[in-house]
């Protein structure tokens, strides 16, 4: 997932704000650097790039998990699906204290689900990067940030 969003981005013209990979979802807050966009397309580079080896390692080395992922389509096709149906939820955040709200609830969310003690603690968040630049996963665009975070 890191790799893929990393390449999205390079590919599609966006800066970083925020990410987290918990374990069965993900939260991003991106800029596009581009007025003209595709959210859409930006989604189903990062997921295509992480479903279609993962449906792959299942396939190879747990294949009695597949029926689990099987997935009817309206058409009456049968596919192997890694990500829920659905384009998930995005909206649109540019004012200052609504950028760091959403940025300190992405954080939040290993710590809400237990899985650390800070967000901080969490190795798959980019909080480590608002704490020490240059140390998370993935670098975070801070220069495009509202100017709450200047």
């Amino acid at each position: 997932m890191i790799r893929a969003i990393e390449r999205a981005r390079l590919k599609h013209q966006f800066d970083l704000w925020a990410y987290v990979i918990m374990p069965e979802h993900a939260h991003i807050l991106i800029w596009p650097r581009n007025e003209i966009y595709d959210v859409s397309a930006i989604l189903k580079s990062i997921k295509q790039s992480v479903s279609v080896p993962a449906i792959g390692y299942v396939k190879k080395h747990t294949p009695s998990y597949l029926p689990r992922m099987t997935d009817l389509q309206p058409n009456g096709d049968l596919h192997h699906r890694f990500w829920q149906r659905g384009g998930g939820y995005d909206q649109n955040t540019v004012e200052p204290k609504a950028v760091s709200n959403l940025i300190d609830y992405i954080h939040a969310n290993p710590v809400r689900r237990g899985l650390c003690e800070r967000p901080t603690d969490w190795i798959w968040s980019s909080a480590i990067e608002y704490e020490t630049p240059g140390t998370g996963l993935l670098r975070i665009n801070r220069e495009s940030l509202p100017t709450l975070y200047e």
